[in-house]
């Protein structure tokens, strides 16, 4: 009996203390959570910084390790990049073109991984333009509950 008071009291404690520490972590407005240490518009600038960086040292000739950083520290801070799906579908695609660019340098093929940077780099700077919604498509996610929580009348809801 004393031993299962203990593992109770033991249980409670690690539930409770878990519970009150766990808010503490992540900064919460309505149901979205962010735990990014910028906004989205400069974790893409900071990415296509971190390409030219990349760029200049495959046209300086560095060291291949010195590259293979380089891209795999702009991999890293694409996670930054975080704002809806669309835009996090395009980074993944962005990406692709990053680890393509990786592969090429794998194998001393500095001319392709170039041309890869190159199309990276364009595929983060259209990041930006998605990162605001059209008024279109912010008809079409309305629905009659949102009007009618925010006691709104449109008559273009869920329209397309």
């Amino acid at each position: 009996m004393k031993l299962l008071k203990s593992a109770a009291l033991a249980a409670t404690l690690a539930f409770s203390l878990g519970l009150i520490s766990t808010p503490a972590n992540a900064i919460c407005m309505g149901m979205a959570c962010m735990y990014n240490s910028m906004t989205p518009l400069q974790a893409i600038m900071a990415t296509e910084l971190s390409v030219d960086e990349v760029m200049n040292l495959v046209d300086e000739n560095a060291d291949k390790e010195l590259i293979l950083k380089g891209i795999r520290s702009t991999l890293k801070a694409t996670k930054e990049i975080n704002a809806n799906d669309k835009v996090d579908r395009n980074r993944m695609r962005a990406n692709k073109s990053m680890k393509k660019a990786r592969k090429a340098v794998k194998v001393d093929d500095y001319v392709s991984a170039k041309e890869h940077l190159v199309e990276a780099k364009k595929r983060y700077s259209g990041l930006q333009g998605m990162l605001e919604l059209s008024q279109a498509d912010r008809t079409a996610q309305q629905t009659s509950f949102i009007n009618r929580i925010m006691d709104t009348h449109d008559e273009g809801t869920g329209k397309r």
